[in-house]
């Protein structure tokens, strides 16, 4: 007599294990790649807004005028925006030509214990807008 063949339908236990296993690992290597992509959107949010702030000061120092600004010294603060703290601060430094300035905002900020900061320099010629517009208004009478 012959043996009965027997036709088995479905996976071995090896096969199980071993799909389990790249599964597993093709599902934490997605998740990584989209906790490191939120924690980096997270981070460019944060210097976009430092970029902002610092644009804020530059632009509040065109207006008011670099002359007064300077006389001041350096410059600095501290903002609350969205819930994160930002240090910011503004040094001016007379370059000896054409009457032009040096200004550099500094904002910077902790993530995660870790501290990050943004520079941005420019120059400024000692003239002022609001100088400018009370000269140009009284000349039209």
């Amino acid at each position: 007599m012959k043996p009965a063949s027997r036709k088995t339908k479905g996976f071995t236990l090896v096969e199980v294990i071993a799909a389990s296993v790249i599964l597993c690992g093709a599902v934490m290597i997605v998740g990584t790649i989209a906790t490191r992509a939120l924690i980096g959107t997270r981070l460019n949010r944060r210097y976009e807004a430092a970029a902002a702030l610092a644009d804020k000061q530059l632009s509040l120092i065109h207006y008011v005028g670099i002359d007064a600004v300077s006389e001041l010294g350096e410059l600095e603060g501290e903002i609350e925006e969205a819930g994160d703290t930002y240090h910011w601060q503004v040094e001016t430094e007379y370059q000896e030509i054409d009457n032009l300035y040096l200004v550099t905002a500094t904002v910077s900020w902790v993530e995660a214990n870790r501290p990050y900061s943004l520079s941005v320099d420019t120059m400024f010629d000692g003239t002022t807008v609001a100088d400018l517009a009370v000269s140009t208004g009284s000349g039209q009478e």
